[in-house]
């Protein structure tokens, strides 16, 4: 069943996750009372609004916000979905490329300040493309988004539920995508599918 939206993330709204009557004036909520819990994984297909979502949830909390961006712009088509994606953002994000080596990005970010990844699937791209360990790296993932002290959204792709790829290439790394979101989900407190822009709660 989807899950109820507020009505301030309705429609791809941007604004502010307040309780009724709280005043922008007030100060910032401690940890426990934040609208977003301290792991929630989005997953979509493409043109979801999974990266949409996730960014509203971000910004519900306090400014600043960390986006960890693991694209690369390998082409025009590429770095125009890079453009895209930045001119929507206020300016309370601060932005970091880490391709590679998500762990030690998230780990590096400043205590207590939310942060976006965006996105799990891409970052596994580089990494078999680079032909890195996959199984260390997403080891060394989930340990770091374990210690995390604030809030942390990650996004990914669900790639399953097609047909079975052709090529071998391809059916690793669809099933890595799939060993890659079962172990986050296992430790999220709140994993979101998005469908057609409504998120559907399913953990």
């Amino acid at each position: 069943m989807p899950e109820p939206l507020p009505e301030t993330l309705r429609h791809g709204s941007r604004v502010s996750l307040r309780s009724p009557g709280m005043t922008v004036s007030e100060t910032k909520p401690p940890m426990q009372s934040l609208p977003i819990p301290h792991l929630t994984l989005v997953l979509g297909g493409a043109r979801s609004g999974k990266s949409r979502h996730a960014e509203a949830l971000i910004e519900a909390l306090p400014a600043p916000w960390t986006y960890i961006a693991t694209a690369q712009a390998y082409d025009d088509e590429m770095r125009e979905r890079i453009a895209e994606h930045r001119a929507r953002r206020p300016s309370g994000w601060q932005m970091v490329d880490a391709p590679l080596d998500l762990a030690e990005a998230i780990a590096a970010q400043p205590q207590g300040q939310a942060i976006l990844v965006d996105c799990l699937t891409l970052w596994l791209t580089n990494l078999i493309l680079a032909e890195r360990d996959t199984a260390i790296a997403r080891e060394a993932l989930v340990a770091a988004c374990e210690r995390v002290s604030a809030p942390l959204v990650l996004v990914g792709n669900e790639v399953g539920l097609g047909i079975v790829p052709e090529n071998a290439l391809a059916r690793r790394f669809r099933d890595e995508a799939g060993r890659l979101h079962q172990a986050l989900a296992a430790r999220a407190a709140r994993v979101i599918f998005m469908v057609a822009g409504l998120p559907m709660r399913v953990k």
